[in-house]
């Protein structure tokens, strides 16, 4: 009975110095508190009793996020997040272990100290302009100092940029007003370009109006002219073919006033010897406009000649 006691505490003996590591986890063992082997993933075996697993380490990679609170250049307090990616090296896992018992501790010292050495060097508009800068910084420190204790940095990224809230406030006003200057800007473009365009179709309106009104007038003085070549064919002078054509433009507008229904009170001359006295009008017109101007063209002339003029001629 003893012996198979004794063989059953050796089996479980046995099976106790067998374990297991899980994927992407290292296993540090001891023997008899000193170091011996670093086991990788799989199953494995150690002495019972004599050495022991000191500890596990995962090798996957973490994240520490790191919140820093400092001045920038122009004196606004702003708080930083900083998210680094790290993980075990492999090959120095032996280093990780049992050089540091709290590596996010010594990372997050690194963190504050790189930040708060850049970040002062900073306006505000530049802290966010430039992060991509303060996270290769970091990563760039942290990568130098923490080789040495087995963790390399994988990333360190600047996640988060926070502002005093006054200061948050204040940008968003700064931004609104140079937004409302923009678009006062646009809007008194606009505005001018469409007086512009409207005076422009004024002008042109007002162009071919006035070439409406030529050409009106072109076509009546051409209708005129023919028809007073046509009652000189059948005898009747230029004056006479004038007055008739003026006293039947009188009736013809006449005619067409008292048609309209919707017309104003007009008083018009309509006697037989209205179309008459009108051409006589227009006659006498002319006829003194002309001699103006054959009494002004002889003054010319005679100013031209000069003084001297007529002794010469006299001699």
């Amino acid at each position: 009975m003893v012996p198979y006691i004794l063989l059953g505490l050796f089996i479980l003996l046995l099976f106790s110095g067998l374990f297991i590591v899980k994927q992407q986890t290292a296993a540090i063992i001891e023997r008899f508190g000193r170091y011996i082997k670093i086991r990788q993933s799989g199953l494995h075996f150690k002495i019972p009793l004599i050495d022991k697993i000191a500890g596990r380490i995962s090798l996957r990679i973490m994240q520490l996020d790191v919140i820093v609170e400092t001045k920038t250049k122009d004196d606004v307090f702003v708080k930083l997040k900083v998210s680094v990616q790290y993980r075990v090296v492999q090959d120095k896992v032996y280093d990780a272990f049992y050089k540091l018992d709290y590596p996010q501790d010594q990372i997050t010292s690194y963190v504050f100290d790189v930040v708060r050495a850049v970040v002062p060097k900073m306006k505000l508009d530049d802290v966010f302009e430039k992060k991509d800068e303060i996270a290769n910084a970091v990563k760039g420190e942290l990568n130098d100092a923490m080789i040495n204790y087995g963790y390399d940095i994988i990333k360190a990224l600047v996640t988060d940029i926070d502002p005093d809230s006054e200061v948050k406030a204040a940008m968003n006003r700064i931004n609104a007003a140079e937004r409302k200057k923009v678009a006062a800007q646009y809007e008194g473009d606009a505005e001018r370009i469409l007086i512009v365009e409207k005076a422009k179709a004024e002008a042109e309106s007002k162009r071919l109006q006035g070439l409406g009104i030529a050409d009106q007038r072109r076509e009546i003085a051409r209708g005129l002219e023919e028809s007073v070549d046509v009652l000189n064919g059948v005898g009747i002078n230029s004056q006479e073919a004038s007055a008739l054509i003026v006293v039947t433009q009188h009736y013809d507008t006449l005619q067409s006033i008292g048609e309209e229904t919707n017309s104003n009170l007009i008083l018009l001359p309509n006697s037989p010897q209205a179309g008459s006295e009108m051409l006589n009008n227009m006659v006498a017109s002319f006829t003194a406009s002309n001699q103006i101007g054959e009494a002004m063209k002889a003054e010319n002339l005679k100013k031209k000649k000069g003084p001297d003029s007529g002794s010469k001629s006299k001699s």
